[in-house]
C-alpha cells in the first residue's frame, strides 16, 4: 500500500488516546510495537491490536519482544513464562534446537490469539565471556553453527505459528561490553575474525523477512558510525551476509545514538535501513520521527510487501502435545548434551 510511513511506533497505554488515534490515522505507520505498559490481559490486548489496525485502515504488522526469560512483555498469570534462552539451551544441549522450536511455536500461538503477528526474535548474537549482562543469557550459545541452527529453529517455530520473526541484532551484538540502551558499545575485533564468527551466524538466516540492526560500532568496518547509521556496515549486511529483507533500526531513541531524533532517523535511512523503530510511545518524539522518515522508499515498500507474504495462517498444532514434548525434553532428557 502506497503512503505507509517508514516507521514502527509504540503507543502510550492500554488503549489509544484521541491524540494517538488522530496521529496514527494521519501518518500511517508501517507497523506497531507493544510493550509491558500496553499489556493487561488477553481481552484488552486483543482490543488494542484491533484498534491499531482499524485506525490505519490496513492489516499492519504488530510486533512485540517476547523472547521469554528476562525479555518478556507477556507474563503470568495470563501467559506462559520461560527460562532465559541460554539457560534452556544449557539444560538440554542435545535437543536445544527442537526445544527452542517448541518454545517459540507455543509463544506464536499465544501471540496470534491476541492479534500480535511479529516477534523480535530470534537472536543470532554470539555469547562471549565478556558479553554484557543485558544480552548474555538471551543468547543461544557461543558456537556459531549451533547458534545459527537454534536461531533457525526459533524462526521456524514463529513462522509455523503465523508470526513474523525479526532477526537480531544484525550483524552481531555479542561482543558488546556496554548496554546500548545507555551508551554506545565499541567492538575492536579484527574484520576477519568478525566474519568467521559473529557475522557468519547470520548468513544461514539471511533469507528471513525482517532483521533489526545493532547499535554497535565495529572499528574494523567503520570507526565513526554504529551499524544502524553506517552505510559501510549495512552494505556488508546486504552483500557479505546476504540479508535481503526489511532492515529495521533498533530503537532509535536508545542512548547509544546521539543527536536529535530527526537526525538519527535520517541517518539510519540514508545508511540503508528500511524502517525506523521507535518504542517509547512519546508523541512529541513520534512526530519528529514521522516527519524525518516520511513514507517508505520504493525499495523498502517492496521489501515490506515481500515480508508480509511470510505472514500466514498457523499450521495446525496440538498445543497440549507440544507442551508435553517440551517438558519431556527439559526434564527427561536433561544433561544429554
Amino acid at each position: 500500500m502506497a503512503g505507509q510511513g517508514a516507521f514502527i511506533f509504540g503507543c502510550e497505554g492500554l488503549s489509544l488516546t484521541p491524540a494517538e488515534h488522530a496521529f496514527f490515522a494521519r501518518v500511517k505507520p508501517w507497523g506497531f510495537i507493544l510493550f509491558g505498559r500496553n499489556i493487561a490481559d488477553p481481552a484488552q490486548v486483543t482490543a488494542l491490536t484491533g484498534a491499531l489496525r482499524d485506525v490505519v485502515g490496513y492489516d499492519a504488522p504488530i510486533f512485540i519482544d517476547q523472547e521469554g526469560g528476562r525479555v518478556a512483555r507477556l507474563t503470568a498469570p495470563h501467559w506462559r513464562e520461560w527460562l532465559p534462552a541460554l539457560d534452556q539451551v544449557h539444560q538440554n544441549k542435545r535437543y536445544a534446537a527442537r526445544s527452542m522450536y517448541l518454545r517459540y511455536r507455543i509463544i506464536a500461538d499465544e501471540l496470534r490469539a491476541i492479534g500480535i503477528d511479529g516477534n523480535c526474535a530470534p537472536l543470532a548474537d554470539i555469547a562471549t565471556p565478556d558479553t554484557h549482562a543485558i544480552l548474555h543469557n538471551r543468547c543461544y550459545g557461543d558456537d556459531v553453527l549451533k547458534v545459527a541452527e537454534i536461531a533457525g529453529s526459533v524462526a521456524q517455530g514463529l513462522i509455523d505459528g503465523g508470526v513474523l520473526p525479526v532477526l537480531k541484532h544484525i550483524p552481531g551484538h555479542g561482543r558488546a561490553t556496554a548496554d546500548s540502551h545507555l551508551e554506545l558499545p565499541r567492538v575492536k575485533t579484527k574484520e576477519r575474525e568478525l566474519k568467521w564468527s559473529d557475522f557468519m551466524a547470520f548468513e544461514p538466516l539471511s533469507g528471513l523477512p525482517l532483521a533489526m540492526t545493532a547499535h554497535v560500532v565495529f572499528d574494523a568496518l567503520d570507526e565513526v558510525h554504529c551499524a544502524t547509521v553506517s552505510p559501510t556496515v549495512i552494505d556488508m549486511i546486504r552483500t557479505h551476509i546476504g540479508f535481503g529483507g526489511v532492515l529495521m533500526s533498533d530503537d532509535i531513541s536508545m542512548q547509544a545514538l546521539d543527536g536529535p531524533l530527526t537526525q538519527r532517523s535520517q541517518a539510519a535511512l540514508a545508511a540503508g535501513c528500511d524502517v525506523i523503530l521507535h518504542c517509547n510511545g512519546q508523541m512529541a518524539e513520534m512526530k519528529d520521527v514521522a516527519a524525518a522518515a516520511g513514507p517508505l522508499s520504493e525499495i523498502a515498500q517492496s521489501r515490506a510487501d515481500a515480508a508480509l507474504t511470510w505472514r500466514r495462517d498457523p499450521a495446525p498444532i496440538d498445543i497440549e502435545a507440544a507442551t508435553a514434548e517440551f517438558q519431556s525434553l527439559m526434564m527427561g532428557q536433561a544433561g544429554n548434551g
